[in-house]
């Protein structure tokens, strides 16, 4: 009798999750161009664009059942690009590379700056990629590259549009501070609140009462008043919650020891 022989193991993709990867990764590949081009608002907004985009991807390939070790790696790859070349590149373009007018070292800081942020928004994907599934769904450890983007860009969208009267020259050694401290919270082990679920290892969704709802609408209003600025202070809020939360455990302890 003839064996029978399985049929042959599909080597295609899913199509409808990594049209929306393929669309982030445009977005991030698209902020590089623009910033190149000395065009930082749309850089900015294209950085945030790839993060809708990131945060789309991964639920339609839940909910349409389509998830798969291509699209993890596929997606990974391309946060690279948005979440950490991109950034850093736009930074680097609109505000770091003007410390080359205080010295030719000053100049090299800048670059090496932006490709730490770079090389730190990658070992953090890396990290990440190894600790799914074993870590509370609660918490990020270390500063999420999507928020460390956000915090960089808003900033850079805050002050590029020209309203608050300040240009990335004059804000280079700001610029720095906030790079660096992005590029350092990204690699910490800072616990940062990831709004996904509520135990260990869960992914179902906090209950809200109705007014959450309500609260969340008025929000949205007020951040279209002055969305860049709207949106830099709840990046800089959101940076500042993980080690705020982190010194408040620490002082919990050690009057807990003193007691």
């Amino acid at each position: 009798m003839d064996e029978i022989k399985p049929p042959p193991r599909s080597r295609g993709i899913y199509l409808l999750p990594n049209l929306f990867t393929t669309a982030g990764l445009f977005a991030g590949f698209y902020a590089i161009i623009a910033a190149a081009n000395e065009q930082f608002v749309h850089a900015a907004i294209a950085v945030f664009v790839a993060g809708l985009m990131d945060g789309i991807d991964g639920r339609v390939a839940r909910l349409t059942g389509t998830s798969s070790d291509f699209g993890v790696q596929y997606d990974s790859l391309a946060d690279l690009v948005s979440f950490g070349l991109a950034p850093a590149l736009v930074m680097y373009h609109w505000s770091l590379s003007a410390l080359k007018l205080d010295s030719q070292t000053m100049g090299r800081v800048g670059w090496a700056v932006a490709f730490l942020y770079a090389a730190c928004a990658a070992l953090r994907l890396a990290r990440f990629n190894t600790q799914v599934g074993s870590v509370d769904k609660r918490w990020f450890i270390g500063l999420a590259s999507p928020a460390a983007a956000g915090l960089m860009m808003s900033f850079v969208w805050a002050f590029a549009d020209g309203t608050l009267g300040w240009n990335g020259d004059e804000l280079r050694y700001v610029a720095l501070v906030v790079t660096i401290l992005a590029a350092l919270l990204m690699v910490s082990r800072i616990r940062f609140w990831s709004f996904k679920g509520t135990g260990e290892g869960g992914a179902r969704a906090d209950r809200v009462p109705f007014v959450a709802l309500l609260v969340v609408a008025v929000a949205i209003a007020i951040a279209f008043i002055d969305l860049p600025r709207v949106l830099f202070a709840v990046g800089v809020v959101y940076a500042l919650s993980g080690p705020g939360y982190w010194l408040w455990q620490r002082a919990r302890r050690s009057e807990a020891r003193v007691s």
